[in-house]
């Protein structure tokens, strides 16, 4: 059984919108329900659970479960932090789920391929990660604006969503990381502390995530190109 949690509670500040930047639209849908709507459609995923603000729960099954007929979706509540979150999420899952998808909500243009590459390769490697190549050169700089090394751009990665694990690994990895009060960026940063080999994956330039404003216009593009 292959099981996703969706990460929806943030608060999406940087789209300075009046309201959470999940439920903003793009052609006319919410961002949360275009990424629900891919995972709940896909053949492999047995268990969904969606992560959400406890305040918004009344708006959230009333303008997207009820509105788009998701069924059978478990809903967690966010915590303090993204990490917080994630957990409360595991702890929903079924317990005969092997494989874990963590995704964020704000992500809606992954695609059947990704999602079940994602799957094959964590069937095999335990743990992966989907990412692209970076195009741009990139500079590390202190704190006083100065550039102090330029790493090789060849070996450089952006991090996407899903990450994708082992139930029991990721478990552990949680455990051991709250046990040690200790807070990364991502989750495979909580595997790969427990001595984990994390596999990158090639994901998709489209496969952006909606934060700010701008995003909305290139969002709009990407899903229509999907469209075609």
């Amino acid at each position: 059984m292959n099981g996703v949690i969706i990460v929806a509670a943030g608060s999406g500040s940087r789209m300075n919108a009046n309201k959470n930047k999940q439920f903003i639209k793009i052609n006319g849908k919410e961002i949360i329900a275009h990424t629900l709507e891919k995972f709940y459609n896909n053949k492999q995923i047995n268990n969904v659970v969606v992560v959400i603000k406890k305040d918004e729960l009344d708006y959230f099954n009333k303008e997207i479960i009820n509105k788009y007929g998701f069924n059978n979706i478990k809903i967690a509540f966010g915590g303090n932090e993204r990490q917080d979150s994630v957990y409360n999420g595991l702890k929903m899952l079924d317990n005969n789920c092997k494989i874990v998808l963590i995704h964020d909500g704000a992500r809606p243009f992954v695609t059947d391929d990704i999602i079940e590459n994602s799957i094959l390769k964590a069937t095999e490697n335990k743990a992966v990660v989907v990412g692209v190549p970076v195009k741009d050169t990139i500079k590390i700089v202190d704190e006083k604006g100065s550039i102090i090394d330029t790493p090789n751009r060849n070996t450089l990665w952006a991090v996407q969503t899903p990450q994708t694990f082992d139930y029991d690994i990721l478990i552990k990895s949680y455990e051991r990381a709250f046990k040690d009060e200790f807070y990364g960026t991502d989750d495979a940063m909580l595997v790969e502390r427990i001595g984990y080999s994390v596999k990158m994956i090639k994901g998709s330039y489209n496969n952006i995530k909606i934060t700010t404003p701008e995003d909305i216009n290139i969002g709009t593009q990407i899903l229509e190109l999907q469209n075609l």
